[in-house]
C-alpha cells in the first residue's frame, strides 16, 4: 500500500473527479432520461461520500470506510424527513439540492449503496496494486 500522503492525494483526485462527473451529469444537458440523470448522480454522490471518508481516514480498513460512508449517506437521506422553513428554503437552492436533496427516497439509499460499493471496490483494488 502506498504511504498515507500518497493515498490521500490519490483519494482527493479521485473524489474531485467523481464530483466533477456528478456535476456534469446533473448540470449539463446531455439529453439523458431524467431517471438516468437522477440515479447516476446519486450513485456518484455515494462514491463521493466514500471518497471523503477514506480521505479523512486513509489508514482505515475498507469495511469500516464502507460502514461509515453508508451511515452518513443514510443519515443525510433521513435528514430529508425533517422540515423547517429555513431548511426547505436552502433545499430549493442549487447547493441545497446537490448536498441535501429535497425528497426522501429509499431508492436514493440503494443508489448511494451502489456508489459506495463501487468506490470501495476500486479503492480495495488500488490498495492491492
Amino acid at each position: 500500500m502506498p504511504d498515507l500522503r500518497t493515498r490521500r492525494s490519490h483519494l482527493l483526485l479521485a473524489t474531485a473527479a467523481v464530483i466533477a462527473a456528478g456535476l456534469a451529469i446533473r448540470l449539463t444537458p446531455l439529453g439523458w432520461p431524467p431517471m438516468v440523470v437522477k440515479y447516476a448522480g446519486s450513485i456518484l454522490w455515494g462514491a463521493m461520500v466514500y471518497g471523503l471518508v477514506a480521505f479523512l481516514r486513509p489508514a482505515a480498513e475498507t469495511g469500516r470506510l464502507v460502514a461509515l460512508a453508508g451511515l452518513i449517506a443514510v443519515a443525510v437521506e433521513l435528514f430529508r424527513l425533517i422540515h423547517a422553513p429555513w431548511l426547505d428554503a436552502f433545499r430549493l437552492t442549487l447547493p441545497g439540492q446537490l448536498l441535501l436533496g429535497r425528497l426522501f427516497s429509499v431508492w436514493n439509499m440503494l443508489a448511494y449503496a451502489a456508489g459506495i460499493a463501487a468506490a470501495a471496490g476500486l479503492d480495495a483494488a488500488a490498495r492491492r496494486a
